[in-house]
């Protein structure tokens, strides 16, 4: 059965890593959900954040081919470990005067915010999981969302010793 998977990989921060990544998933014909790159606290290291789809030997099969790139330092499947995980998203709704107080609402109720404000629109940041994100995007869907830019997830494993 094919499950959603968030690998975490750790990398050599050199250029071309990112391309030998997708290049091993692109070759193998395994699709890449999401995707997100920054530097950890050791600038020779970045930390991919993937998310991706398939059964358990599929998933297997990636780990072993990503864990063969020389750039890779570690590979961990998140899926099934306690994990705190985050998604940004910003997004351009309609901000008619009518609809204003409820967007700002709505804004408070998820610990959004505001970012930008103009003459017919405002642009809000939120974040957290999955279903924070789709239930906060369900409530503005009728005031008219024009825009959205998310990040896709990223994710960090809890510490081994503390429950979910």
């Amino acid at each position: 059965m094919n499950t959603k998977h968030i690998l975490s990989i750790l990398v050599d921060n050199q250029p071309g890593v990112l391309s030998r990544i997708a290049g091993l998933f692109s070759g193998r014909g395994y699709n890449i959900e999401s995707l997100c790159v920054a530097a950890t606290t050791d600038p020779m290291v970045s930390r991919v954040t993937m998310v991706t789809m398939g059964d358990d030997a599929i998933i297997e099969q990636i780990k072993k081919q990503l864990n063969k790139l020389i750039n890779v330092i570690k590979v961990l499947d998140l899926t099934g470990t306690s994990y705190v995980q985050r998604e940004l998203v910003l997004v351009q709704v309609r901000a008619k005067p009518e609809n204003r107080a409820e967007i700002l609402r709505i804004v408070d109720i998820f610990r959004a915010k505001v970012v930008d404000v103009g003459p017919t629109n405002y642009i809000i940041e939120v974040t957290g999981n999955e279903d924070k994100l789709k239930a906060f995007l369900t409530l503005l869907q009728p005031m008219g969302i024009k825009e959205i830019a998310r990040t896709g997830p990223i994710a960090l494993q809890r510490d081994s010793n503390r429950k979910k």
